[in-house]
């Protein structure tokens, strides 16, 4: 534990031990009160009528005048005493309420402040180290892990070394002064007390671990319905093209099922342990008063003396309760600490901060590879590089080229030092890279890569990145050598214009461009560009092209490149393949040696990878982007605890979705067919609250009881116990039916309610999917954490509310059954008491919101920094970066420090009322008991009636913020429940005519529900004939894909019709209209199941093997899944992850064609392939296509040559229709695209 303020400085120590002892004085408040509560029992006994009818007998000796005035006088000046001595204690406990308050205040602002200083300080240790750490590490980290560690992680640290280290101890110095009392006042009624807690670690060690191994069952049952709601959600076109939605439906509810049958298992134990916790705590109190009665008769012990030791052991008791959640607070801050500790610690292998290392002022920029070995740390088993050679000469442009995964871009990561080699060396110039200061080296190269990454602020900012310091004049230079300046002067902000997050506000070609100035203004010696334009289309490639045609000049240039018409004019052309050169030279010379080069040139015919994405893409993309800002602003958010970082999001979706919120009534509705669970559940509630009355009764019987003496004191101590037991039995039954009426009823309305959402879900037209609202990550938290939130509006909360109930109305009764006047007083003090709690409350919750908004600036540049961080080494940029953030923690810092004092306050004020509730009641129950207003047992028994309803109202609270929770909860889960979709999945009219294939759009204008404000298709006419194909080409955006999407009747037109044989395809019923068609696209979906269950995705008859390996082979895939161990059982993994791109979309084709259909449709299914698997792919396609009608993608042209017509599509217009030849011979919009991609 010690080892969590191994970061502590001086005054950290000594704030923590000053803390720790008022903790200590804070703790023992309430074993001091026992003290007093005994011997004010035993006066208040003094005063009983027993006493008095005793004393009053003695007394009265004659039956005169005279001896009645005495008497009178005598009960006067006793009257006088006791209210004195009332006094007295009412004052000692006003005397302990002040040293409570005193140190609480100490003890929570003293620990705060130390925890504060501490945890500003792990952050920016953190912050740096991780910055330190080498690239190989990072492949191993995540970096939404390592942003989680620096926000959840942290803040786990930082709850458990704060406030509620020092509760910890204040509940251990309770629970020892507790005992200690209980020791010093009777110890044999002390060590009978203690009897039966070995029974209760014993019992609740054997459930806790029932329940926890019966818990990691359910949820791993239930993190595979949530595994299967994301892949279909996040697949989802798929599943609607392929009326995939009933397997899916099927598939999560069994996953469902499963998880719910452990689960109520699992309450089956629960119930029975809380029945028997109750059990054996009231069965102690029966024990401990009927031995206390047995000391008293034998004189050992005095009544008062009994009170005092049960009152300070069942305090010292409960504190070992109350001190549960914060001890795993404390356990949660060690095992979080520990991971935080690590990262801090480790010192990497290649140090970016280490001053060691030759910084040469002169070198030749010459690179050299000598033999070198090389595998990833992740993946020891494959080779990257083998006995891999090159030379690169200054000045000189080496191209390496070949198919994906033959070791390109690791030539630029060992280059730039993000790994070492496993043998050989890379030198540069003469000197081993190894040799070299890390810093150094980075800062002489300049790195241009596939995905431009800028970071948050201006275009300035983000060139200067390059090389901190340079005056605007060389900014400009650079980017007018990088051919961005043009455009940058006509942005209204010129260079102060704001790029946006990853610079979301600029095209690709522009954030490509300000990437190559900020390579350039550093002036480097040696220039990488990593496939720099293969993500861009035509018309960005070729300004993007000369920009580094011109930066290449006079540097050592290493270029990456999968479109090989960029890299003709390089001075050597490496052709690689596993890790090998297998040719060298130039363009021309490797064409003529009809080698590897000159194969990927044939194949690839035209170089144009062009950006032209599928809608899917797009929205994949768009939904990543997404994805990457909300896990962006949540890493910020995250500094908020749970709960109310949960309330927030309800709150926010609610009001985004414009959803009226049910009642409680309604959502209890939704429990209709639990009715038997819950009538059980209510029945068992309501005797589970009159438990706690019935116990404050009891309680003050045993009162009454010790003012007898003899045989009577043993007869009632006897009676009163056995009370004692028989409440202790109906208390273990109350409780067992309780839990489990009440949670098998939760679990039974979960289940149902992520069923019937899911398949609504599932129902939906993909317009909804579009939405961001409705984005992959938001459906399924409303699946997996707001449904079963419901039910805490329907499950066991609505148990312990009703009991609460239950007990606060009998309580009052009785409270004013037996006084009514101390019972209103006492109610007075209620709201006080119920001010400091929501005082507290509320000051820890505004806290923390306010802490989550001041934290998430600092996030947001942590956030960037990780998800970046090969660019931020690259640039070292790692001191920048670490400046940043220490700026930005430094208000959160001194803001958390003003909030400790106001929480300080508040919590004191919560811990001493209690004490001058205590002193002003029972000093106004004497008061009425010296006016003979009231007996003293009935005192007790108002005070204790009282005691446990304002315990009932605080669990009432307790329930507020889930109740409200649920409500917000439901009311998503019912929206989603009953939205109607304008295109219904799951609808079963329509006709089902015969279809022959012939496909035509008349007048078709279309905009997505999404982007409103862009019309996408303008007034389209296309016509295919059966069993012919056509291309659709056209630049990215032209809407080529949408075509495809209206088609699958994934969106209607705004205005046209969509004909399939002379039938309007909205007439058509869809599931028979999705099944005539198959669809294969970019980026072919395959779910967590074997290659066969992938092939016959979505069809509902049975499927022969025959038909399934037919298919197969048409795909060019049956060979390989016949050499694979399970053949066709094979599991694919999530997302396809175990196969190839080219063996995916194989499977992809085999699974369009074994439906037969008649409508074959191919978006861009081989551009994301390298050139060697697109040749396979292609073959395949082009059997596939025979006998059908067929609409295709493309933007490689050479994949569409033979179609019997292309459509050239142009801002949502044909503008040129014809054969390839004909298109040529046209020399228009076709003949500009061929020529552009053309070598």
């Amino acid at each position: 534990i010690w080892q969590l303020f191994r970061y502590s400085k001086p005054l950290d120590i000594f704030f923590m031990i000053l803390g720790s002892l008022s903790a200590v004085i804070n703790g023992a408040g309430w074993p001091l009160l026992a003290i007093v509560f005994g011997s004010m029992t035993n006066t208040f006994l003094t005063q009983s009528p027993t006493s008095f009818s005793t004393s009053y007998v003695n007394k009265s000796f004659s039956n005169n005048s005279d001896s009645f005035m005495e008497s009178s006088a005598y009960e006067k000046s006793q009257a006088l005493v006791f209210e004195e001595m009332m006094t007295m204690y009412s004052l000692y406990y006003v005397y302990i309420g002040i040293a409570v308050f005193i140190a609480s205040v100490t003890q929570i602002l003293l620990w705060m402040m130390a925890c504060e200083r501490q945890v500003y300080e792990m952050r920016q240790k953190y912050f740096y180290q991780v910055l330190r750490h080498e690239i190989a590490w990072f492949d191993s980290h995540q970096s939404g892990d390592l942003t989680a560690k620096l926000n959840d992680d942290l803040e786990r640290v930082r709850e458990g070394i704060g406030d509620k280290f020092s509760m910890l101890i204040q509940y251990a110095s309770t629970f020892v002064a507790g005992f200690i009392v209980g020791f010093i006042k009777g110890w044999q009624l002390t060590l009978v007390i203690m009897s039966l807690t070995p029974l209760l670690a014993l019992s609740s060690a054997f459930i806790g671990k029932m329940v926890s191994t019966s818990s990691s069952r359910e949820q791993k049952k239930y993190a595979i319905a949530g595994g299967i709601a994301e892949e279909v959600l996040s697949s989802i076109r798929t599943v609607t093209a392929f009326n995939g939605q009933d397997r899916e439906i099927k598939r999560y509810h069994d996953a469902l099922l499963d998880g719910m049958n452990i689960a109520l298992k699992k309450y089956k134990y629960v119930g029975s342990a809380f029945g028997f916790t109750f059990l054996v705590l009231y069965g102690s109190y029966a024990l401990a008063f009927w031995y206390g009665a047995k000391l008293v008769l034998d004189n050992s012990m005095t009544a008062g003396d009994v009170f005092s030791v049960f009152f300070a052991v069942m305090i010292g008791s409960f504190s070992l309760g109350n001190a549960m959640p914060h001890l795993t607070s404390v356990a949660t801050a060690k095992g979080s600490g520990e991971k935080i500790f690590d990262i801090i610690e480790t010192v990497p292998k290649i140090d970016p901060y280490s001053k060691e290392g030759i910084k040469p002022d002169a070198y030749t920029a010459d690179i050299e590879f000598h033999d070198v070995h090389f595998n990833y740390p992740t993946r020891k088993g494959v080779k990257v590089l083998k006995n891999f050679s090159l030379t690169v000469k200054e000045g000189q442009t080496i191209a390496l080229c070949g198919a994906s995964g033959s070791g390109k871009s690791t030539i630029v990561n060992l280059i730039l030092r993000f790994y070492d080699p496993n043998h050989g060396m890379i030198t540069l110039g003469n000197y081993d890279l190894q040799s070299l200061n890390v810093h150094w080296l980075r800062s002489k190269i300049g790195l241009v890569s596939q995905e431009p990454i800028l970071f948050d602020g201006s275009i300035f900012e983000n060139i200067e990145y390059g090389h901190q310091g340079v005056s605007f004049s060389e900014v400009v230079a650079a980017a007018k050598m990088a051919n961005a300046h043009d455009f940058i002067i006509q942005l209204p902000k010129g260079y102060d214009t704001y790029v946006g997050e990853r610079g979301a506000q600029l095209s690709g070609g522009q954030k490509q461009r300000i990437a190559i100035a900020r390579a350039l203004v550093r002036d480097p010696r040696i220039l990488l560009l990593d496939e720099a334009t293969s993500a861009l289309d035509a018309e960005s490639e070729a300004i993007v092209q000369q920009a580094l045609d011109k930066a290449q000049q006079g540097r050592t240039t290493v270029v990456i490149a999968h479109r090989l018409s960029t890299i003709k004019n390089a001075d050597v052309i490496c052709a690689m393949e596993n890790g090998e050169i297998k040719e060298q030279g130039t363009h021309e010379e490797l064409m003529e040696k009809h080698g590897i080069y000159y194969q990927l040139v044939i194949n690839q015919v035209f170089a144009d990878e062009g950006e032209i994405h599928s809608s899917e893409q797009e929205s994949k993309s768009a939904a990543e982007y997404s994805m990457r800002l909300a896990k962006k602003r949540s890493s910020s958010v995250r500094a908020i605890p749970e709960s109310f970082r949960l309330l927030s999001r309800l709150e926010s979706e609610v009001k985004e979705e414009n959803i009226e919120i049910p009642t409680g009534w309604e959502i209890l509705r939704k429990s209709k067919q639990e009715w038997m669970e819950i009538v059980f559940g209510l029945f068992a509630a309501v005797i589970t609250g009159i438990v706690m009355p019935a116990y404050a009764i009891f309680y003050s019987e045993i009162f009454n009881t010790f003012t007898m003496t003899g045989e009577a004191l043993r007869q009632s101590a006897f009676f009163w116990s056995m009370m004692f037991l028989v409440l202790a039995i109906v208390a273990c039954l109350g409780y067992t039916f309780r839990t489990i009426g009440f949670c098998y009823a939760g679990e039974k309305l979960t289940k149902r309610l992520r069923t019937k959402t899911f398949i609504n879900i599932l129902r939906q037209d993909i317009g909804w999917f579009d939405d961001a609202k409705h984005s992959t990550g938001k459906i399924s938290t409303r699946l997996s954490t707001d449904v079963p939130m419901v039910k805490s509006a329907g499950g066991i909360r609505i148990g312990s509310v009703l009991s609460a109930i239950v007990t606060l109305l009998s309580s009052i009764v009785i409270a004013f059954i037996f006084g009514w006047k101390l019972a209103l007083a006492l109610m007075l003090a209620v709201p006080l008491l119920l001010l400091s709690g929501v005082l507290q409350m509320k000051t820890l919750k505004g806290n923390q919101k306010r802490d989550a908004e001041l934290m998430a600036d600092a996030g947001n540049v942590a956030c960037e920094a990780i998800e970046n961080i090969k660019t931020v080494q690259s640039l070292t940029l790692e001191k920048t970066f670490y400046e940043r953030y220490v700026e930005k923690l430094l208000v959160p810092f001194k803001e958390n420090k003003k909030n400790a004092n106001v929480y300080a306050l508040c919590y004191a004020f919560s811990q001493a009322i209690m004490f001058f509730t205590y002193a002003a009641a029972f000093r106004f129950g004497a008061y009425l008991v010296a006016r003979n207003a009231m007996v003293p047992v009935n005192v007790y028994r108002v005070f204790f009636a009282m005691a446990f309803s304002a315990v009932s109202v605080g669990q009432w609270f307790s329930y507020l913020p889930d109740y409200a929770k649920a409500k917000l909860s439901a009311g998503l889960i019912f929206h989603l429940m009953s939205l109607e979709p304008p295109i219904d999945s799951d609808s079963k009219g329509g006709i089902k005519p015969e279809i022959k294939g012939k496909v035509k759009l008349i007048n078709v204008s279309f905009r997505y529900p999404s982007r409103r404000n862009i019309l996408i298709l303008r007034g389209i006419n296309l016509t295919v004939d059966p069993g012919k194909t056509l291309a659709l080409v056209g630049t990215s955006g032209c809407g080529k894909s949408t075509i495809i999407s209206l088609l699958e009747r994934f969106y209607d037109p705004e205005t046209g019709k969509v004909m399939i044989d002379e039938f309007d395809i909205k007439i058509m019923n869809l599931k028979y209209l999705r099944s005539q068609m198959s669809l294969v696209s970019q980026e072919p979906t395959l779910f967590n199941c074997s290659i066969k269950d992938n092939i016959i995705y979505g069809i509902e008859g049975k499927v022969n093997q025959a038909d399934i390996e037919k298919a197969a082979r048409i795909a060019n895939i049956h060979d390989f899944i016949k050499q694979l161990p399970k053949g066709y059982q094979t599991m694919v993994g999530e997302r396809g992850t175990q196969l190839s791109g080219g063996q995916k979309q194989r499977v992809a084709i085999a699974r369009a064609i074994v439906r037969n259909p008649k409508i074959l449709l191919l978006d861009e299914a081989t551009s994301a392939l390298d050139t060697e698997s697109e040749k396979i792919v292609q073959e395949a396609l082009d059997q596939a296509r025979a006998g059908r009608t067929c609409i295709v993608i493309a933007h490689r042209l050479s994949t569409i040559q033979g179609a019997d017509c292309i459509a050239v599509i142009d801002h949502g217009k044909v503008v040129e229709k014809g054969t390839h030849n004909e298109l040529l011979n046209k020399k228009g919009f076709y003949y500009k695209l061929v020529k552009k991609q053309f070598k």
